[in-house]
């Protein structure tokens, strides 16, 4: 994981309160002006000084660490505002801003741990704090089917970046990744046992997509350029739910695939929502730069998604 998500503050919190440290869950409520953070931003500070999030560069972490001890000490909920507005002078956002930061101390341990397992089980959740009610979501999976580096390259990246993915590829050899002479196809330079050690598991036939799990925070994504791999697992995949699914190629390509997927009779309205020419940055010709592409757009449709769908029926607590 790259940067610290609201949820991650909430395990600190319950992490001390398994060893018997208290802690302050600090949660940004409202901005005036600029702010390097959106509203729901969360960080978590621990008696013993331990800490996860943030809300600036680093310009105010201390400020806000120090704050929260304080409320700790006091035992009662404190809003207060940093950068423009603030009384403490001497703290300032490098964006110009004003936020407002609302520090809970002590929050009510079972309600903490009912969020986390729901969030572990992939249903939305929100937490009452104060007047502000503070919702955490499921965390992005990706689902990956493909072949060579293209493939090995999204799915690095995409851990790195600290998403679950579940990557799927046949092993060299097998069927449609060979050409009529019995060599590997180019772009198929990753070996079974590069795909083995990144822990992508064998697919083992291009009729029967294998069980996967896949839910509304869920992204389905293709990366074969053997065709014969998407005839019948392509229509499987868009009949499970996910906020994204997508494949690619060429617009060319797309459109040959959209052919052929109204020829087998997939619904309408599952070919609608197949993105093709995937990626943000066009016309990319190496599989680390494509893998970023797919990256960056499945992540900003992930984001939209979470700010405007229905949160998934879940549980409201009070801390």
């Amino acid at each position: 994981m790259i940067a610290a998500r609201p949820i991650d503050a909430l395990r600190l919190i319950e992490r001390g309160e398994r060893e018997g440290v208290p802690g302050v869950l600090v949660t940004l409520t409202g901005i005036e002006g600029s702010s390097s953070r959106a509203i729901g931003t969360q960080m978590a500070v621990l008696a013993d000084g331990r800490q996860v999030g943030s809300f600036s560069g680093g310009c105010v972490e201390r400020a806000i660490a120090a704050e929260a001890l304080d409320v700790l000490a006091q035992g009662q909920p404190r809003m207060v505002r940093y950068g423009v507005g603030s009384p403490y002078f001497d703290v300032r956002l490098p964006c110009g801003g004003g936020i407002d930061l609302l520090f809970t101390p002590r929050p009510d341990a079972a309600l903490v741990a009912e969020v986390i397992t729901r969030v572990d089980q992939r249903v939305a959740a929100q937490l009452q704090l104060g007047d502000h009610e503070q919702t955490y979501l499921p965390g992005l999976r990706m689902v990956a089917l493909g072949h060579g580096e293209d493939l090995l390259a999204l799915v690095r990246l995409a851990r790195a970046y600290g998403i679950e993915v579940i990557a799927h590829a046949p092993r060299v050899g097998d069927g449609a990744s060979r050409s009529g002479d019995g060599a590997p196809r180019s772009g198929d330079g990753a070996t079974t046992s590069d795909l083995s050690d990144e822990g992508i598991r064998p697919l083992l036939s291009p009729r029967q997509l294998p069980m996967l799990a896949t839910d509304a925070w869920t992204a389905i994504v293709f990366v074969f350029h053997d065709r014969d791999w998407e005839e019948f697992l392509l229509p499987q995949a868009l009949a499970l739910p996910a906020f994204y699914h997508g494949a690619v190629g060429s617009r060319r390509t797309h459109q040959t695939r959209i052919d052929r997927l109204h020829d087998a009779r997939v619904p309408s309205w599952q070919i609608d929502r197949l993105r093709g020419s995937i990626g943000l940055i066009p016309g990319t010709r190496n599989p680390a730069t494509l893998a970023l592409s797919i990256l960056a757009e499945v992540v900003q449709d992930y984001d939209a998604c979470a700010a405007t769908m229905a949160w998934q029926p879940g549980v409201t607590t009070s801390a």
